[in-house]
C-alpha cells in the first residue's frame, strides 16, 4: 500500500496525522474486499459466489462503501504506525487511540484517498533546573506521646467487641451500624442518597458526612435528623462550605472491652515480645522509620515543586482523565462506597460530576507533572538498581520493622512485590542523588501527627 503522511503537533501533546493512500491501492483494496464479500453473499436468483459485482453494489452500496472505507483506514493507520521510520515520540498513547477528525470522505477511484486522525502522544519534556535549591523541612522527633497513641491503637485492635445493652446510649468508641440518607430543604429524601448497614467506630471520622458527635447519646432503633455546615477547607471538596441535612438511623450498637496495657498484651500482639517495654521499643523504632520516610516525602515534594516551576509540560487530556479515574477509586476507598454510587450522588448535586472533577483537576495535573519529571530524571541520570541495592533495602526494613531478614524476603517473594520494591529503590536513589545537589535545612518544630497527616 502506497502511503504518505503529514504530522502536525497540536496543543496538549495532541497530534494531527494526515494520511493519503494512492488511488491504485484504494481501487485494489476495494476490489479485493468486494470479491471476498461476493463469495459469501446469497441473493435469491443467484448461486452463492456468483452474484455480479454491480448487483452487490446496487443492493449494498452505502453499507459496502462504509465497511470498505473503514477497513482501508484501519489498515493504513496500522501500516503507518508499524513503519520503523515513524518516530517513537509521535506514537499514540495506549489509552488514546486515533480518532477520525470529522466524517470520512467518500471513496473516489480517480484520486488518492486522504483522511485525518487525532490522538494524544507522550508529552515532550526537557528538565530545567533541578539543583542548587534551598529546601526547608520541619524539625520533628518521636515522643513518648506518639508511642502512647500507638499503644492505644494496639488496645483498640485487640479489644473484645460485644453488643451493647438494649437502651444504652451510643458513646465515643462504640461500633455503630447505621442507615442514612440526605434530605432536601423540604425534608424529603434526596434521590439516590440512601445508604444501609454502614459500620464505623464513633469518633473515628470514617464516614463521609462526619456525623460522629451527633450520634453520641442516640439509642439503637432511634432516628435523628442532622444539619451540618462544613468548613470552606473541609477535606471532602464536594461538601466544603455547604450545609447538609442528613437523616441517620442507629440500627446496631456494639461496645469495646479494651485490654490492660501489660506484658500479657504485648505477648498477645506477637510472641516475640516478652514484655510491654519490648513492644514499646518496637513501636518507637517503627515510628522513627515512618518519620524518616515521611520527612523524605516532604523534601521530595518541595524539591519537585521547584523543579516543576522550571520544567513546563504540555500534558495530554487522556493522561489527566486516567489520573482522575484513579482519584475516583481512591476516594471510593476512603468513604467506603462504590464509585458508581458516589458518582450517582454527586451527579445530582449543585456542582455535578464535571464541577467536582474540576476541583480535582489541578491535583491530577500536578501528580502527572511530577511523575513525568521523576521518570525523565531517572532516565537522564541513568539510575539503575543492583542486587546489592535490594539486599541493603531489605536489611533496612528488617531492622526497623523488627522482623528477620528471611521474613522480609519471604513477604516480597510470596506477594510478588519485587518489581514494586525495585521502583521504590530506583526513586530513592534518584532523590538521594538530587538531595546531595540541593541544600536542606530545618524550619519550625512540628509534631509527628501533623507531619503524618500531611500538614507539614
Amino acid at each position: 500500500m502506497t502511503i504518505s503522511k503529514e504530522i502536525t503537533h497540536l496543543e496538549h501533546s495532541r497530534i494531527k496525522l494526515v494520511v493519503s493512500i494512492g488511488k491504485d491501492d484504494v481501487k485494489l483494496e476495494y476490489d479485493t474486499m468486494l470479491n471476498n464479500f461476493s463469495k459469501d453473499i446469497q441473493i435469491p436468483g443467484f448461486r452463492k459466489g456468483k452474484v455480479p459485482k454491480n448487483v452487490i453494489e446496487r443492493k449494498f452500496g452505502d453499507t459496502l462503501i462504509s465497511d470498505i472505507t473503514g477497513h482501508i483506514i484501519e489498515q493504513a493507520i496500522e501500516t503507518v504506525f508499524q513503519d520503523k521510520t515513524f518516530l517513537k515520540e509521535d506514537m499514540p498513547l495506549a489509552y488514546s487511540p486515533p480518532t477520525l477528525d470529522g466524517k470520512p470522505s467518500a471513496l473516489k477511484f480517480d484520486e488518492d484517498y486522504t483522511f485525518t486522525v487525532i490522538y494524544d502522544a507522550f508529552p515532550k519534556i526537557t528538565i530545567g533546573q533541578y539543583k542548587g535549591f534551598e529546601i526547608e523541612v520541619p524539625d520533628v522527633c518521636i515522643t513518648d506521646e506518639d508511642v502512647s497513641r500507638e499503644l492505644e491503637d494496639v488496645r483498640e485492635r485487640n479489644a473484645v467487641v460485644r453488643d451493647k445493652a438494649d437502651g444504652a446510649p451510643a458513646a465515643r468508641g462504640d461500633v455503630a451500624t447505621v442507615n442514612y440518607c440526605e434530605l432536601t430543604a423540604e425534608g424529603e429524601i434526596e434521590q439516590g442518597s440512601k445508604r444501609e448497614d454502614f459500620v464505623f467506630t464513633i469518633g473515628s471520622g470514617h464516614n463521609m458526612f462526619k456525623f460522629d458527635d451527633e450520634l453520641i447519646g442516640l439509642r439503637k432503633g432511634e432516628t435523628k435528623d442532622i444539619e451540618k455546615t462544613y468548613a470552606e477547607d473541609f477535606e471532602n471538596r464536594e461538601l466544603a462550605g455547604k450545609t447538609k441535612k442528613i437523616r441517620v438511623t442507629l440500627t446496631g450498637l456494639k461496645e469495646k472491652d479494651l485490654p490492660v496495657l501489660d506484658d500479657e498484651l504485648a505477648q498477645d500482639v506477637d510472641e516475640k515480645f516478652k514484655t510491654l517495654d519490648e513492644l514499646k521499643s518496637n513501636i518507637r523504632g517503627r515510628l522513627e522509620h515512618d518519620l524518616e520516610h515521611r520527612l523524605k516525602d516532604v523534601k521530595v515534594d518541595i524539591l519537585l515543586k521547584k523543579i516543576m516551576e522550571n520544567t513546563p509540560v504540555d500534558i495530554p487530556e487522556s493522561m489527566i482523565r486516567m489520573q482522575l479515574d484513579a482519584q475516583w477509586r481512591q476516594f471510593a476507598l476512603q468513604v467506603n462506597m462504590p464509585v458508581d454510587s458516589i458518582k450517582e450522588t454527586i451527579a445530582k448535586s449543585e456542582k455535578g460530576l464535571e464541577g467536582f472533577e474540576e476541583l480535582w483537576r489541578p491535583e491530577a495535573t500536578r501528580t502527572i507533572h511530577s511523575r513525568l519529571i521523576i521518570e525523565t530524571l531517572m532516565k537522564d541520570l541513568n539510575i539503575e538498581v543492583t542486587e546489592d541495592d535490594f539486599e541493603k533495602e531489605l536489611e533496612h526494613q528488617s531492622k526497623h520493622r523488627g522482623e528477620s531478614l528471611d521474613e522480609i524476603k519471604k513477604i516480597y517473594e510470596q506477594e510478588n512485590m519485587k518489581s514494586y520494591l525495585e521502583a521504590d529503590i530506583k526513586e530513592s536513589k534518584l532523590f538521594t542523588l538530587l538531595m546531595a545537589e540541593n541544600t536542606v535545612k530545618a524550619s519550625s518544630k512540628k509534631d509527628f501527627l501533623e507531619i503524618l497527616e500531611n500538614k507539614g
